[in-house]
């Protein structure tokens, strides 16, 4: 039932907005109707990538390549890849890591995949104006990075609800993306022999994903 909604909505969007374009209007309606379909079809595409990905990950049918990585090195590239995302946000990222290099067990393309959903994630749902924090740490043979913020919204949710299959639609229709991210990160690290856990105090969230250290 979630599904086929979440699929309607941006399609029916799509389906008016062409409507519209195809009757008479000024060049001024013309621009924001094309803004709306590229938005709607964006949404789509992502929903349906995300399901995908979904599919893959919880049957198991995606290759898994597991080779040692530079924790630190693998979490800068990603501050930087969404950087400009993160200051159009207005949150600032605050990275803390120990003074020694930390290597973890992980496919790399998937460890990627994973933080960038947390940090989209932090991009979408964390107040503005504040700090989003990670950390890197190593406890007994496991490599943890650790990420928390504070919600924009009302955090109503339990952690275990956040990580329920589109638990972000059930809660408000009105959001982006398709409440899908946190359970493909789930999976994904559950994939790489990791884990993912979340944690939520009043209106900080918190998010560690954890992977055997290399040696």
């Amino acid at each position: 039932t979630n599904v086929s909604h979440d699929i309607k909505t941006p399609l029916t969007s799509i389906i008016n907005y062409v409507d519209l374009l195809q009757k008479p209007h000024t060049e001024e309606e013309q621009e924001k109707y094309l803004e709306v379909l590229d938005r709607q079809s964006q949404r789509l595409k992502k929903l349906i990538e995300d399901l995908m990905d979904m599919s893959k990950a919880s049957t198991g049918n995606l290759t898994v390549n597991l080779c040692c990585m530079d924790v630190g090195e693998a979490v800068h590239q990603a501050l930087g890849e969404f950087s400009d995302k993160l200051a159009e946000a207005k949150i600032e990222p605050v990275l803390r890591y120990p003074d020694q290099p930390l290597t973890m067990l992980a496919d790399g393309r998937l460890a990627w995949r994973v933080m960038g959903h947390l940090l989209s994630n932090a991009v979408k749902y964390a107040m503005p104006g504040t700090r989003l924090y990670l950390e890197l740490s190593v406890r007994e043979g496991q490599v943890l990075l650790s990420m928390k913020n504070i919600s924009r919204e009302e955090l109503s949710t339990s952690a275990e609800e956040l990580m329920e299959r589109f638990v972000q639609g059930d809660v408000s229709r009105n959001a982006e993306g398709s409440g899908l991210g946190l359970n493909i990160a789930q999976s994904l690290m559950e994939l790489q022999g990791g884990q993912l856990q979340l944690w939520v105090d009043g209106d900080l969230f918190k998010v560690t994903m954890t992977l055997p250290e290399a040696k």
